[in-house]
């Protein structure tokens, strides 16, 4: 029987940002791809590639991700000829969803009950979840009818084992809240780990591989067996490794002393962790690697320790996640910084040797090029990689799988 043919909709929401790929399905043929860029600002635009055509690009108004969303149906519409009242030739849409709580652990189809237990996981995911939200509700909206599912970056972390997910707190407690460590960038981590596994060209069972999702949100992922066994956040994306302006890991007693001492309120204390923090606080310049790296070439020492430390806090969940595994034997890079820096790929590894991990200087300097590019010297025990994480090609794929097998 021939593979059942879609041509799917994928959406990955952002904090200013909503990315969309076309794909024909099962090939994961990308027919369109773009992004509706810095939402919110008067400065909002379409950018849009049509395979075999030039790059188009249009201002449009969006001052939220849900009239995003619609502006990106819209500009389908155009580009797939359809006339008025013809329904829209996209068989599914997929649309990435940050945070599934304990109940929604796999690709689901978005109904108005899964609508209502998202918005109720709002508190878990407050920067992200009304967005997720709005570009789900603008979906249905706009196309009535196709079926919408919801990929979860959750998901993957539904595997870690309950020694790793669970905190140390009252269990009556957890159990009523659900708390627990859920991990993010699953769809990311998914994606790198499978195409890691590729290049390694051996199967997925034995291997240990730690994935490293750097950029404004960052996070690191020991994988065995191709499944997600620990990850550096929690029960928010705000646990674990430094990011652009989220603390990652404090104490909490420093949160109860900000409340307590400084007489920060609960509003106050998030936004500072979540806003404030991270490289831009370290730096007082700014959360863009790009621009501390220029700035640490020039000597400006806030730039130079900013770096320093996304560095070593990283060291520490590698090292850490070696000993989970028990052994390693592959680890990538990925993401903005991941897969774009040399500089910061270089402070990570020159302290990882004792794992094996040897980094060749003239491979790592070259590795930009959208493609999986081995970054390790010939005969290192552990390799190294950058490989490109494709978020909307995954999404792709599990949108496909989920209508696939249930229909």
């Amino acid at each position: 029987m021939a593979p059942l043919s879609l041509r799917i909709l994928v959406l990955n929401p952002g904090s200013a940002t909503l990315k969309f790929g076309l794909y024909q399905m099962p090939g994961a043929t990308v027919l369109a791809s773009g992004l509706v860029d810095r939402i919110g600002t008067p400065q909002s635009e379409l950018r849009m590639l049509v395979a075999g055509q030039k790059p188009e690009i249009e201002p449009v108004v969006a001052k939220k991700p849900g009239p995003a969303a619609r502006q990106i149906i819209r500009r389908l519409r155009l580009l797939l000829d359809v006339n008025d009242g013809a329904r829209l030739p996209i068989d599914a849409v997929g649309c990435r969803v940050v945070h599934g709580g304990p109940g929604l652990v796999g690709p689901t189809v978005v109904t108005a009950s899964v609508l209502a237990e998202l918005r109720a996981l709002k508190g878990l995911a407050p920067l992200h979840i009304p967005a997720d939200v709005a570009v789900l509700e603008q979906v249905r909206q706009s196309l009535p009818g196709t079926p919408v599912i919801a990929v979860f970056d959750t998901a993957f972390h539904q595997t870690l084992p309950e020694v790793a997910r669970t905190y140390a707190l009252p269990v009556e407690l957890c159990a009523r809240y659900g708390l627990r460590r859920y991990g993010f960038h699953g769809v990311s981590h998914a994606y790198v780990s499978r195409q890691l596994i590729k290049q390694l060209g051996r199967g997925v069972k034995g291997t240990r591989l730690i994935t490293c999702h750097l950029g404004n949100g960052a996070s690191v992922c020991a994988v065995r067996d191709g499944q997600s066994i620990d990850t550096s956040m929690g029960l928010t994306p705000m646990e674990g490794l430094v990011m652009g302006t989220r603390s990652g890991d404090v104490d909490p007693g420093l949160v109860l002393y900000l409340i307590r001492a400084a007489r920060m309120t609960a509003a106050e204390v998030d936004d500072l962790l979540n806003h404030q923090s991270g490289l831009r606080g370290l730096s007082g310049l700014s959360a863009d690697l790009r621009d501390l790296e220029q700035a640490a070439l020039k000597k400006d020492k806030r730039a130079e320790l900013a770096l320093e430390i996304f560095a070593y806090r990283a060291c520490k969940y590698i090292g850490a996640f070696a000993a989970s595994l028990q052994g390693l034997d592959a680890l990538a890079f990925t993401g903005g910084m991941g897969e774009h820096s040399p500089s910061m790929r270089r402070r990570i590894c020159r302290r990882l040797g004792f794992l094996g991990l040897r980094l060749d200087g003239r491979r790592n300097r070259a590795a930009t090029r959208r493609s999986a590019v081995r970054i390790s010297v010939e005969g290192a025990s552990v390799q190294l990689w950058v490989i490109p994480t494709d978020e909307e090609r995954e999404i792709a794929h599990s949108t496909y799988e989920r209508l696939r097998r249930h229909g």
